[in-house]
This record gives C-alpha cells, sequence and structure tokens, in this order.
C-alpha cells in the first residue's frame, strides 16, 4: 500500500520511497478533482457554505502529500527527487488551472460573491469569500477560451523554468570546490573553520582543507582568509553561479521568466507583473514600493557613502590596498569592526552553543506566549538530525508539532527557511493543530567541539523560529487564511521581530552561556553586541535596497527590449552600487529568491517589514521586553489572526497606530 494514500496524522517519512511520490500524486488530483465537481453539481442553490467553506476544504489530501514532497525536494533531495519535480510540477500547475479556469466553478464562487454585502459574514468568512473570488479572477476567469489556453500554457512553462533555475543554482553550488593543503593558504582562519574544512576534506578523502560554497564554508573564508587572491578567486567563482558558458547557465531562464510574467500580468489586465503581484500586499503599488524605498535611499546613502570611504581609508592604511573590490567587503569589514569595537566573533561564539540557543528561544517563547517545549523521539523524521518536539501551552493543550533541521548535507538547499507540513484549521468543530518546521545550515560539531553559533546564525535561528510561532499560534477557522498565509511584506514581522530579542541583556542572559565554564556572557560583550548592530547599517541599507530595486525594475517595467542581462542589472544598481563591477558576475543569474522562491516583485518586503518591526519592537520597549500584556495583544492579533483581515488593521489593532519608520532608522543609527 501508498504510505502516502493512508490516512496519517504526522508525516509518515521513513515509510515512503521516492517511487510512491507520482502514483500518490495522481490520485490525491483525481480525488480533489471528485472533490471540485461535487461542488459543481450541487443542484441547489449557492452559498457560502456549499460553496465557499466546501471549496476550501478541497484537496487536503492533495496539499500533505505536496507539502512532504516539496519540502523535501529542498532539505533532502536526489537526483530521482528533481527529476519526479520537473514531472509533477506541470501536473500541479494544470490542477490549478483546472480549478481556476473551471467556469461552472467560478460562476458558483461569482454567485456567492455578487451578495456579499446581504450575508453578514464575520471579517474571516468576508476575507475568505473575496479571496476566493479574487483567486479565480487573478487567474484568468474572467478571459476568454483562447486566452485561458494562452494562460495555462504560461502557467506551466514558468513552473519548469523556476524548477530549472533552482536546480542550475544547485548544481553551480555543488560543482565547485576550493582544495587547499598549504597551511598559510588558511593564514586567518578561525580554528572552527580550518577544522570544519579539514573535516569535509577528510569526508572526501582529501588531504588539506575544503571549502565550498555552502554558507557556512563560505563566509567564514571571506570573511577571515587573509589570501586575497583567494578570496578573490572565490568570490568570483560564487558570483558567477548561472553567468557562466555552460549547462547551468540561467540567463535564457531569467528573460524568459520576466517575459512570460510580464505577458501573463497583461493579459489579465495589469499593466505589468509587479502591478499584478502588489494589488494583494500590503504596500499595493509598484509607485509606492519604488517611493518608499527611494526615501529609505535617501536616508541611507550619506551614511553608506561616509562608511564606504571610512573602509576605503582603513585597507589601504593597513595593507595598501588601492582600491577596495567586492572580495575585500567582509574581510576588512570585520577586521575594522573588531578593531573599533574589539569585538571577534569568534570570541562570542562559545556562548552561543546551538542547544543553548534552542534552550533560549523556547524560554523566550515560554515567557511571552505561555509555551512548553518538549523534545520526542516518537514522531517519523526524514534525517537522523531533524528535531521534533511537543508543543503545548500552560494548560497542557496542544498547540503544535515543531520540526527542527539545523545542519549542512549534500541535497539541501543553501540559506534558512520555515515550511510547514500540517496547516491549521477548524474542521467539523475540531482545532486541527499544525505541524511546523524550520531548517537552517549552522556548521556541525566536530569530534572535539559543539555546534558554536555565530551571532549571525543566532539571530537567523530566532527569525525563522518567529515565522514557526506564526505558524504554531495561529488560530483561525479557514486553513487558507492561517498561520503565515497572509501577505508577503507582512509575513516576514513576526520573524524580524523576534531577532530584537537576540540584543537585549534581559534575553541574552537567559541563553547566551559560555559552553565550557557555564559563564554568562560578559555585559562588555552585550553593549558591543548592540553598538556593533549598527554598524555599516548605510552600506547594509544600501545593499538590502540594491536587491528590492532590482526585483522592482525586472517586474515594473515591459521586459520585451531587454537583451543583456548584465547591462540591464548595472542599470539597476547605479544608485545603490559602491564596489566596482565584477565583469564575470552578475546577481540574477543566481537570485533564487525571485526566479524560484516567491519573492518577485517582493524583495522590499524585507525592509518594509523592517519598519514594522522596529514599531513593534519600540512598544515592548516602552513596556518591557517581557511585558505579557504587549506579547498577549501581538499574539491576538498578529500571531493568531494569520490573513483574517488586511495587514494593516491588525497591526493597527495591536499597535494602536500606524507604523513609522523612526524606529527604524534610530536603531540603524541613521537617524
Amino acid at each position: 500500500m501508498n504510505p502516502l494514500l493512508q490516512d496519517f496524522t504526522t508525516a509518515p517519512f521513513s515509510k515512503i520511497s521516492s517511487s510512491d511520490y507520482k502514483p500518490a500524486i495522481k490520485k490525491a488530483i483525481e480525488l480533489a478533482k471528485e472533490e471540485i465537481n461535487n461542488i459543481v453539481t450541487n443542484t441547489e442553490k449557492p452559498t457560502f457554505t456549499n460553496t465557499t467553506v466546501a471549496l476550501d476544504f478541497t484537496g487536503e489530501k492533495l496539499n500533505r502529500i505536496t507539502s512532504i514532497f516539496f519540502n523535501l525536494n529542498s532539505a533532502e533531495t536526489t537526483d530521482e527527487i528533481q527529476k519526479i519535480a520537473q514531472e509533477i510540477s506541470p501536473w500541479l500547475s494544470e490542477f490549478r488551472n483546472d480549478i481556476t479556469l473551471n467556469n461552472k466553478l467560478f460562476l458558483r464562487v461569482k454567485s456567492v460573491f455578487d451578495t456579499i454585502d446581504d450575508l453578514k459574514l464575520t471579517p474571516e468568512e468576508r476575507m475568505l469569500l473575496e479571496k476566493q473570488y479574487k483567486g479565480f479572477a487573478r487567474n484568468g476567469a474572467n478571459l476568454n477560451e483562447e486566452d485561458k489556453t494562452e494562460l495555462r500554457k504560461i502557467d506551466a512553462e514558468l513552473s519548469k523554468l523556476s524548477l530549472k533555475f533552482g536546480e542550475n543554482v544547485l548544481a553551480e553550488t555543488n560543482a565547485f570546490e576550493l582544495h587547499l593543503t598549504e597551511e598559510k593558504d588558511v593564514s586567518g582562519l578561525p580554528e572552527s573553520a580550518k577544522e570544519a574544512a579539514q573535516q569535509l576534506a577528510k569526508e572526501k578523502g582529501k588531504e588539506g582543507y575544503v571549502f565550498t560554497l555552502d554558507y557556512p564554508s563560505y563566509i567564514p573564508f571571506m570573511t577571515y582568509a587573509d589570501n586575497r587572491e583567494l578570496r578573490k578567486k572565490f568570490s568570483i567563482i560564487a558570483g558567477k553561479k548561472g553567468f557562466q558558458n555552460n549547462e547551468f547557465n540561467n540567463e535564457e531562464i531569467v528573460l524568459n521568466i520576466v517575459k512570460l510574467r510580464h505577458k501573463r500580468a497583461n493579459l489579465l489586465g495589469f499593466k505589468t507583473h509587479a502591478h499584478f503581484v502588489l494589488e494583494e500586499r500590503m504596500a499595493e503599488t509598484p509607485e509606492k514600493v519604488i517611493a518608499f524605498s527611494n526615501d529609505l535611499l535617501q536616508k541611507a546613502k550619506p551614511a553608506a557613502l561616509r562608511e564606504f570611504k571610512n573602509l576605503e581609508n582603513y585597507a589601504k592604511k593597513l595593507d595598501g590596498i588601492k582600491a577596495l573590490e567586492k572580495w575585500d567587503a567582509s574581510y576588512y569589514s570585520e577586521k575594522l569592526k573588531k578593531e573599533i569595537f574589539d569585538l571577534d566573533q569568534e570570541v562570542l561564539k562559545p556562548y552561543f552553543k546551538l542547544e543553548n540557543v534552542i534552550n533560549g528561544v523556547f524560554t523566550i517563547a515560554t515567557k511571552l506566549f505561555g509555551l512548553q517545549f518538549k523534545e520526542i523521539s516518537t514522531v517519523d523524521k526524514y534525517h537522523e538530525d531533524v528535531k521534533t518536539y511537543d508543543v503545548t501551552d500552560d494548560n497542557g493543550n496542544s498547540v503544535a508539532l515543531f520540526y527542527a533541521d539545523f545542519h549542512p548535507r549534500k541535497g539541501k538547499r543553501n540559506g534558512a527557511w520555515m515550511t510547514s507540513y500540517r496547516p491549521q484549521q477548524i474542521k467539523n468543530g475540531v482545532n486541527e493543530r499544525p505541524h511546523v518546521s524550520i531548517v537552517c545550515n549552522f556548521t556541525k560539531p566536530t569530534a572535539t567541539k559543539p555546534s558554536l553559533l555565530t551571532f549571525n546564525e543566532v539571530t537567523t535561528l530566532f527569525h525563522e523560529f518567529g515565522h514557526a510561532l506564526h505558524g504554531m499560534l495561529a488560530n483561525t477557522t479557514y486553513n487558507s487564511l492561517s498561520g503565515t498565509s497572509v501577505s508577503w511584506d507582512f509575513v516576514e514581522l513576526p520573524s524580524q521581530v523576534l531577532e530584537n530579542w537576540c540584543f537585549e541583556k534581559e534575553a541574552l542572559e537567559l541563553f547566551a552561556k559560555h559552553y565550557k565554564t557555564n559563564e554568562v556572557i560578559p555585559m562588555k560583550y552585550i553593549e558591543k553586541i548592540k553598538e556593533s548592530a549598527s554598524f555599516h547599517e548605510g552600506m547594509q541599507t544600501l545593499r538590502q535596497l540594491s536587491f528590492g530595486l532590482l526585483d522592482m525594475k525586472w517586474h515594473s517595467e515591459n521586459p520585451s527590449e531587454i537583451t543583456s542581462i548584465k547591462d540591464f542589472e548595472n542599470i539597476a544598481f547605479a544608485d545603490t552600487k559602491l564596489y566596482p563591477d565584477v565583469a564575470e558576475n552578475c546577481m540574477s543569474t543566481s537570485f533564487s529568491h525571485i526566479f524560484q522562491g516567491g519573492y518577485s516583485s517582493g524583495y522590499y518586503s524585507y525592509k518594509w517589514a523592517e519598519v514594522l518591526d522596529a514599531d513593534a519592537f519600540e512598544y515592548f520597549l516602552e513596556k518591557g521586553i517581557f511585558n505579557t500584556e504587549v506579547a498577549s495583544k501581538f499574539k491576538e492579533h498578529v500571531l493568531s489572526k494569520g490573513g483574517t483581515e488586511k495587514p494593516m488593521i491588525l497591526y493597527k489593532r495591536f499597535r494602536g497606530k500606524e507604523p513609522k519608520p523612526d524606529a527604524l532608522l534610530k536603531r540603524a543609527g541613521l537617524l
């Protein structure tokens, strides 16, 4: 029997083999189609219950199976799984189109939607109906048959292209390793980075040290390696992923993606892809996003230019560097930061043993939201590294099941993310609690040392855990409005706001303890962490804004005339550029966020959410960072409400007013 087609509560990872996916997904699509058909053939007049609610509860089996499949394709993939992904993506795309272009179904939804003002709906019910109607209209339900066919073709093609884009980036990441045998070539690197590189070399049956393009290997090398030529080589290799004359080149793919997105938006009556996307976001229009970005750019640029000049002078004074290049950025920044603040990341790492940081974030969640976390071994997992936790409230009621997967390995993509295996919903009077997961890439423990995190990695863990809380504390009726199912420029608020606790003495004292002596992190380090948090904030802000503006340029203009990706990118970066351009490098060909993930026309949302998070945390600072009154307001109006109402309404209920950028500018030292 196919384990994916049995009834299961938790994902049955150990019982699944790759050959189960295709038949299971095929069958689940059939089941979902039957459920849709039952709604369409219902002879009763369309109502909110027999149409809107019924539709929201369709396809549960399919959603559970595909969430397992695509989560594993990111965290534990194989060639076989990637091949299956290529085959099933068009099926799923076609199935989604079969729903959104099903005219009989649309007419039932429209019939209910046309009476929306007479139905006496709750805000959540109203949002569900509006979202459902727009889901059809924004996917071509009002189109004629010829245009509907064209839309289907575009969608199938886009889903294949973005998968191929991601596979190419992963292939380029895995294809390169820097193998060093001379001790002088690893000069400057901390012991932990050398030990990890030796371990990697040993695993590959080689002498010396092996470094890869995986972040835990690449970042320390670029930050600490004294050998400038090697930094240059490594940086250029990293920067030309998808931009080389080989089978993994993404240039054509990028152009095809943006042209098809533009064509799709035009077909649906929108000026550009960005106009289409932003209609459903807190920001509403590309014009608003560009104005928001340029406003921040104006405020940050003078500071960025000052910081860059200082860094240039510093590198010149220290090593006679005439012109600062991209491969010098992290190296001299770290040295200057260490000199100014006497803050060495390596000195901080012993205070951030992974297990302690996990306990710390759990303790903070307990203090703020009354959650309890208990590690359990009774739940099936997809890899031995994965940890599983039962999450309950103060009264012992089940809140969520939580999976955490912390270390890099072959077949796991770079970066960190939160995802889920089962959404929260209330069905037949039962509140079905969510199964939530976070995936990171932190250095593995070695023979002599536990996994010790850089301060950056600590904030990454808090960030992803903030997303996880948004999923775990979800408390809505309909799964399509539950948890992180909110507009993109609101989704980063819970994650980014939680990062603020990493900088507070009261929070750090709970978990930042030396792994050997158990000594609490000294106050002087906490002060320096806080001071150094705004170090080079002007340059960092410029960098983030440059990515957001590049994304907007790709998606808020007509791309039909673009022939050279590199030239186009240089124009987009003109106002934010600090370092000399590297001819053989290109950002767009490995910009997975916008060409593989869901961030197209949405990258600005990181900065947008920073404005929200700084404003929200200001409220905690006013009342106390563990103030339960503010925490319960945040839980009630933000974390548990999902997408049941417009984000600005929810935010104002929590905060009492609209957000202003002042708190962010103050925190960043840009005011």
